[in-house]
């Protein structure tokens, strides 16, 4: 799709990810992802995530939902080629089940995800609270910030970096793209899909999953004062895990808080949470990346 013909107002960009999030039934349990209009590259991987748990989802009963899923990324998508996924029935009990998801593309796995399932009950009931920050109708979006700087991005980079998107992020302490110093491994940040969503609690939770790869990997390197811009760090997403705790929208604000308790030997593990803006915790999500120093 050429740049003329992308989506650009709101309800046209959730429609565009809604279609890409939605796989395609091509045999028993196997499926067809899209790839992403106008990518270029290598795929998202809250994109490849996302897909795989949509698979997931269509082979449980609507009695089960899904509350946690742990994923590894064996090999980069190519935006080139839409992605299979094939769902392994593992486990079907009367609270709980499990499923296996092997994401290929041209006959090779470019990720592994099993994803847990269970028919709600009550239980002993605790939660972290959130962070008391800024709300988000105080802070500026990270779209506006961008288009602020667009001038110091390089041109090959610019069309992705200054792209509309269908989730907004209003980030509670803006990094520094450029000249980045190093400060604490920790962020805030509110997003939410910029138009409505229908009420189908499984499409929410595949565009939280979709979101919860947007900041986490990045925590990690606050304290070495790199980005990805300046050409100084290779980095690549190695394995992703989200625990869904409580129904929320993902229309609604949001606000996913990340840390960072370790890095080293060319690998950051991050840490996140995600809450409603009433406070609840939704849901709670970890990633050990690459983060390789370039000369």
């Amino acid at each position: 799709m050429a740049d003329s013909e992308r989506a650009t107002t709101p309800d046209a960009l959730v429609a565009e990810l809604t279609t890409l999030l939605d796989v395609e039934a091509i045999d028993t349990d196997l499926y067809r992802g899209s790839r992403q209009p106008g990518g270029v590259g290598r795929v998202f991987g809250g994109q490849v995530i996302a897909q795989a748990l949509q698979a997931a989802q269509r082979s449980i009963d609507d009695e089960k939902v899904a509350h946690s899923l742990h994923a590894y990324f064996m090999r980069p998508g190519s935006e080139d080629h839409p992605i299979i996924y094939r769902v392994v029935r593992d486990f079907d009990g009367r609270s709980f089940a499990n499923r296996r998801v092997i994401a290929m593309q041209r006959g090779q796995p470019i990720l592994n995800m099993i994803a847990s399932f269970q028919r709600p009950e009550d239980g002993l009931a605790y939660q972290r609270p959130m962070p008391d920050v800024p709300a988000p109708e105080t802070l500026r979006s990270e779209s506006d910030l961008r288009d602020e700087i667009q001038a110091q991005v390089p041109e090959k980079l610019r069309r992705f970096f200054l792209r509309a998107r269908p989730i907004e992020i209003r980030p509670v302490d803006p990094r520094e793209w450029f000249a980045p110093a190093p400060r604490e491994p920790v962020q805030h940040s509110w997003f939410r899909i910029v138009a409505p969503l229908p009420d189908n609690p499984a499409l929410h939770r595949a565009m939280l999953a979709y979101a919860s790869d947007m900041t986490l990997l990045g925590t990690c390197m606050l304290p070495h004062g790199v980005s990805w811009m300046t050409g100084s760090v290779q980095t690549a997403s190695l394995d992703h895990a989200i625990w869904l705790h409580e129904p929320f929208r993902a229309d609604e604000w949001l606000l996913y808080t990340t840390d960072s308790p370790w890095s080293g030997h060319a690998r950051g593990l991050n840490h996140g949470r995600i809450y409603t803006r009433d406070g609840r915790l939704v849901a709670s999500c970890a990633q050990e990346g690459l983060i390789r120093k370039r000369d």
